[in-house]
């Protein structure tokens, strides 16, 4: 799934797409992909007209805001949008159209079929479902080490589900806090109340230091993550410890472990991240 770094990338990406466009119309062949409002022509009569004025983002979730309405879209394991020519051959797998006025259409195609759309009025969408209970985002002036610390140092589960929570903080996934753990040396399993400040601190730095060069590099392609413009990330070719069991630790040589850690697939140096207690 997508996490903060590609969905910021598809994000700035697609605004430089479609911001500016009007929509003259917009052809829903998923209904189930619509889950506000509730019938899929709804959604599509209330598109009509509108201007988009910007895309922004919150957590792992793309916000398309339009003159009196926001769309939220969320594109799970594999949804992926691109701009076309209204001529051009619609693909397998397409199943929002959304029709400009100028001729240029953004299609949203998803082979897993597990993204959704949410639609409301201006500052409905972050006080409902999906947004509503979200988290810190890590990449905003508010994240700072004494939020960070309010919503992670007190809890007795271990670190790792805990960074993956998105009501504490958003964003992160499987990728990145992996990654994060690496460079702060702090063992998945350790419980997130039994790291001292200094282990916060180096947490806190590695977090923020690990999705603004993954930002940078335009996110991770590990399976079919591409950007609004069909390109891949890059960032992938700098992971130290994701994906690279067995592997030489780039900082000391020893084997990367693997760990399945809260049903997810946990990568780690031994010798790096020692267990200490648990």
């Amino acid at each position: 799934m997508p996490e903060l770094p590609e969905v910021e990338t598809v994000r700035r990406t697609l605004a430089g797409l479609i911001v500016g466009r009007t929509i003259d119309r917009v052809s829903v062949h998923l209904p189930r992909i619509i889950q506000r409002p509730d019938d899929a022509r709804v959604f599509e009569m209330e598109l009509a007209g509108h201007k988009i004025e910007n895309v922004g983002r919150r957590g792992k979730f793309l916000l398309i805001r339009m003159d009196n309405l926001v769309l939220v879209s969320h594109l799970r394991m594999e949804g992926r949008y691109g701009l076309y020519q209204s001529g051009d051959p619609v693909e397998k797998h397409t199943h929002v159209i959304f029709h400009f006025t100028d001729g240029k259409e953004l299609r949203y195609k998803d082979v897993r079929q597990f993204g959704t759309m949410h639609l409301f009025a201006p500052g409905q969408e972050l006080i409902s479902k999906p947004l509503a209970k979200l988290g810190l985002e890590p990449l905003d002036e508010t994240f700072t080490f004494e939020a960070f610390c309010r919503v992670i140092a007190g809890r007795t589960t271990k670190i790792k589900p805990a960074l993956l929570n998105q009501e504490y903080i958003v964003g992160l996934g499987n990728i990145y806090v992996d990654e994060a753990l690496f460079r702060a040396g702090i063992y998945p399993q350790l419980q997130a109340n039994q790291l001292s400040t200094e282990q916060l601190q180096k947490l806190y730095e590695a977090i923020l230091a690990t999705l603004s060069e993954a930002v940078l590099a335009g996110g991770s392609s590990i399976k079919s993550y591409v950007n609004g413009q069909g390109e891949m990330g890059m960032f992938q070719h700098s992971l130290n410890v994701y994906g690279r069991q067995g592997q030489p630790c780039p900082a000391c040589g020893q084997p990367i472990e693997k760990i399945t850690l809260a049903g997810r697939g946990t990568h780690y140096c031994p010798e790096c991240q020692p267990a200490g207690m648990e």
